[in-house]
This record gives C-alpha cells, sequence and structure tokens, in this order.
C-alpha cells in the first residue's frame, strides 16, 4: 500500500468534461447530466483501498443526505483492472449495491478522466460549483484506517454546507490521503 496525498488542483480550475459507463446501470454519465445543480462532488475511489473501505459508509451516506438537495454526486473508478480486478465493473456494481451508493459508479477504464482531474490517491475528492468551478478539494475528514478518529465526513460535509449556503469555503483544505491510483503500464501521468 503506497501513500499519496491529492495533488491540491487549483480552486477555480473548470471540471473536466466526461461521459463514463455507469457500474450499476450501464447508462454513460456525462458531466453535462449535472447542469442545474448547485454543484458536483465528484469522487475517485475504488473497492481495494483500505482507506477507501474506511470511508465507504460515510460516502453511502453523504449520497443519501445530499440526493435531494441540489448537489450532484458522482464516484469514479480509475485503478487498472489487469493489475487489481476486484476494481473492475462487476465488482463496482456489486460494491455500489452493497455499499448503498445512490450516486453512479463510473468505469474510467482508459484513466483519461482521472488524469484530465489529476486525481492521485483514492479516495480523491473534487466540489465544483453551480458553475463548475472547483470549490474544494480536500480531506473527507481526519479519520484513517486504525488512528480511531471516527469517520464523520466533517470536512467535506463543511464544504458542501458551505457552498450549499453561499458562505466562504472553509480554510485551509486539508489534502485527501489514500492509496495511489494504479496506473496502466505506461499510463501514469507526470505527477504520479
Amino acid at each position: 500500500m503506497s501513500l499519496t496525498p491529492s495533488q491540491m488542483v487549483p480552486l477555480g480550475t473548470k471540471a473536466p468534461d466526461f461521459s463514463l459507463r455507469d457500474a450499476v446501470s450501464g447508462k454513460f454519465v456525462s458531466l453535462s447530466d449535472y447542469e442545474g445543480k448547485n454543484g458536483l462532488l465528484v469522487m475517485f475511489i475504488c473497492n481495494h483501498c483500505p482507506y477507501v473501505k474506511h470511508v465507504a459508509p460515510e460516502l453511502a451516506k453523504l449520497g443519501r443526505y445530499y440526493k435531494d438537495k441540489g448537489i450532484g454526486m458522482v464516484a469514479i473508478g480509475s485503478n487498472d483492472v489487469s493489475t487489481h480486478p476486484d476494481d473492475g465493473p462487476e465488482k463496482m456494481r456489486q460494491e455500489a449495491m452493497m455499499r448503498g451508493y445512490e450516486f453512479p459508479y463510473l468505469y474510467d477504464e482508459d484513466q483519461e478522466v482521472a488524469k484530465a482531474y489529476a486525481a492521485a490517491c483514492t479516495p480523491d475528492f473534487f466540489l465544483f460549483d453551480d458553475r463548475m468551478r472547483l470549490v474544494y478539494r480536500g480531506q473527507l475528514d481526519d479519520s484513517r484506517p486504525g488512528n480511531n478518529v471516527p469517520v464523520t465526513g466533517k470536512d467535506l460535509r463543511t464544504a458542501i454546507e458551505a457552498l450549499l449556503l453561499g458562505n466562504t469555503m472553509p480554510g485551509p483544505q486539508k489534502p485527501s490521503i489514500g492509496c495511489n491510483i494504479k496506473w496502466k503500464r505506461g499510463n501514469a501521468p507526470a505527477y504520479a
């Protein structure tokens, strides 16, 4: 397990476009599907990472809580399935159903979306406003596997609430930390 921090992409960055297949419904989901929302949370996750497993119940809670509050949510799996078969689409579908995810869990087979977002770790969070400009790219909370800090989603929830209320984003934003994205051989971006 390689401990990797998020890249802390500059605030104000426009959300890169995507069109990826949802592992549960089989339908394609695109950035344009979230036009008219109060914001969009893009999460890079996977099935096998202990950091994602640690927070997965909270991610499901976030999905249920913000579903009707105008915040779109998508999770994206970008790992190389030749080396990590548990992160493939069928296992993603099973994971989403078992966890009760009420947001699409999208498969980024060629890893181009992960690169476009400068995603580096799982979990990695990107919160965009209604103009699809980045307003938060930090951690879920201070909990990590084994540190005995409860998983509350405090940092990310505070950011989402600030967005919904039109308040200033909390600061400083702490990077998310988790397992590195498992890049295909020869496909890793310069920052990986």
